[in-house]
């Protein structure tokens, strides 16, 4: 079986990986006939291209600081940061296999047998994250009335940002993609007109106390898929330093476990490829890689230049509120 782990201890760039893992996977493919390896390869090939061709993040990214300077003078009171990522390429391989561990579970749990081949494949066309930009907010203390909650008046805000967003990227080429959800987990806060659009984790908080609201939206110029999301700093906080990112770690180990015991070994491959791709990227030892421009001292302590386990920064933007009361020049 061919993993990512076996081409990261030569001291190869992250472009040379990716393409020699994409072609490998997709020649075994080609001898054993595993759609699912196409499909892996044709993965592979889409974060290749995005980091290989950044024509297409530059007018992104152009387009996005247009919401960023007109944010900036409707709300100069407000501080806020705009940050855009490609992801990384151990997160994106995370998530493709674990995508294939989740669904045959979960599809064996309900149906009690496994999975086609056909079906599995169509699964794994649900990507639309590669490429994200946050938004996070902050009413600063000094502009608050007597008598306001910092919190509510911040959530006031959010919601408020949220409602116009869509129609301003759309205007700028970008389309507005329907989250699915059913309407009684559709946000509350939001007008009919863009609800559809949202998925509201404010209103629908995720395990931990994960809190954001997600857009999706498709890119016409640069022909890709684009995930915003919008955030208190708070809810920020929670998501980068608090419980919804420390212990969620430990829940999705002891979700593995239950997973593997259900479907035992050799009952289907593709479970077991895919379990054991995660399992060897949850084990490595970062301080062990050798890729150009990585380097970690341990698991914790590292400088990723090449975005291999941190994604790759395409967007930073502040601004920070410069009025220290609340009257406005």
């Amino acid at each position: 079986m061919i993993t990512l782990n076996d081409y990261l201890y030569s001291g190869d760039t992250v472009f040379k990986i990716l393409h020699q893992y994409a072609g490998d996977l997709r020649e075994n493919a080609r001898l054993t006939r595993n759609s699912i390896d196409t499909a892996h390869s044709n993965f592979l090939v889409q974060i290749t291209e995005m980091l290989e061709h950044n024509d297409f993040l530059t007018s992104q990214s152009n387009r996005i600081k247009e919401l960023y300077k007109y944010m900036t003078v409707q709300y100069p009171y407000l501080a806020f940061t705009f940050k855009g990522r490609i992801k990384s390429l151990i997160r994106a391989e995370e998530k493709f296999n674990g995508y294939i561990v989740e669904y045959i579970y979960d599809y064996y749990i309900e149906n009690g047998k496994l999975p086609t081949e056909a079906e599995i494949k169509n699964k794994l066309q649900c990507f639309r994250d590669l490429v994200a930009y946050r938004i996070v907010i902050s009413l600063p203390k000094c502009h608050l009335k007597k008598g306001e909650d910092r919190e509510a008046e911040e959530l006031k805000l959010l919601y408020e940002v949220a409602e116009m967003l869509p129609e301003f990227l759309e205007e700028r080429g970008f389309t507005a993609e329907l989250s699915g959800l059913p309407d009684k987990e559709q946000s509350p806060r939001l007008s009919e007109k863009v609800r559809p659009y949202y998925r509201d984790y404010i209103a629908n908080v995720r395990p931990f106390g994960y809190q954001s609201l997600h857009i999706t939206l498709y890119d016409n110029f640069a022909r890709c898929y684009v995930e915003v999301q919008l955030r208190t700093k708070d809810m920020d906080d929670n998501a980068e330093i608090g419980e919804a990112n420390h212990f969620g770690y430990e829940q999705r180990q002891e979700l593995s476990r239950t997973r593997r015991e259900a479907i035992p070994e050799g009952e289907c491959l593709w479970f077991d490829e895919a379990y054991e791709r995660v399992c060897r990227l949850k084990n490595i030892e970062l301080s062990e890689i050798d890729v150009n421009m990585f380097r970690a001292v341990d698991n914790y302590l590292i400088n990723d230049g090449c975005g291999l386990f941190r994604g790759r920064q395409i967007l930073p933007f502040e601004h920070l509120s410069r009025f220290q009361n609340n009257l406005i020049d």
